[in-house]
């Protein structure tokens, strides 16, 4: 059985400025979308197409907008909706925790949608652009959940022995879910989006590919991780992290099936 190390989650002090490493996790995860994006467009079609790293630049502006925006909205609406019903002013209160990644999928999808809009671009082509550049970003944040001793996991065996105690949620041991989520929606779909998405694919697979598989791989993460206190498990016994991500899954696999008709229709 282990203990979580107990990390300052302040990494950097100057003077009366103090850098988080969640705040590092994040720009971490920023220089790694605007990285792989340049290799991306080396991709088909965006090679032929004449895309320029410029691109990537905008997109990662507007991606982090819709995060930031769709984010807490979603944590606000999904999570503790009475809560800021009664304190709607705590909304903006960002720097007191609290995003969704389910609220920011939805502000990135709607932040791109007016960028491919203002570009002229079909916004299907730049979902698929972006989608294996993504879970990068997502295992860089689970880092910094680690690091914060947050969003732990249900309670484990002692036998486990990777089983960890985290002080902040009692002397149980628990499993470090924050690292399956790494493992999971992190490195492995970003392994198989990568391999997938190098080989032309029909507009919008790629994208279904993503949906899909966040969805798969957060439903199971979840089994392992413990629900929000004030919501505990909902109906059938999933968390709402099973129940936002059902519908992903659902949508990749419509995406995915649309995208193989229109293909054979063309």
């Amino acid at each position: 059985m282990l203990i979580h190390p107990g990390f300052d989650p302040v990494a950097v002090r100057i003077g009366p400025l103090a850098v988080h490493w969640y705040g590092l996790m994040y720009l971490l995860g920023f220089a790694l979308f605007v990285w792989l994006g340049r290799r991306r467009l080396r991709h088909e079609p965006y090679r032929t197409l004449g895309w320029q790293p410029r691109d990537v630049e905008d997109m990662l502006f507007w991606g982090v907008l819709g995060v930031i925006v769709g984010g807490r909205l979603g944590y606000v609406l999904f999570y503790k909706p009475l809560d800021y019903l009664a304190q709607p002013w705590e909304i903006f209160a960002v720097w007191q925790g609290g995003m969704s990644f389910h609220g920011g999928l939805a502000g990135v999808l709607i932040a791109l949608a007016i960028w491919a809009r203002r570009q002229r671009r079909p916004w299907l082509q730049v979902m698929d652009f972006i989608a294996p550049c993504v879970p990068t970003g997502l295992a860089a944040g689970r880092i910094g959940n680690f690091i914060n001793g947050e969003l732990w996991g249900r309670v484990a065996s002692p036998d486990l022995p990777w089983a960890m105690v985290f002080p902040a949620a009692g002397p149980l041991p628990r499993h470090p879910s924050q690292l399956y989520q790494f493992a999971l929606e992190g490195l492995l779909l970003f392994v198989l989006l990568w391999a997938y998405a190098r080989t032309p694919r029909r507009t919008g697979e790629v994208s279904a590919a993503f949906l899909t598989g966040y969805g798969v791989l957060r439903f199971t993460a979840e089994f392992f991780r413990e629900p929000d206190a004030h919501l505990g498990l909902l109906s059938l016994g999933l968390s709402m992290g099973q129940w936002l991500s059902l519908p992903m899954v659902v949508a990749g696999l419509a995406l995915w099936i649309w995208a193989r008709r229109r293909a054979d229709a063309t």
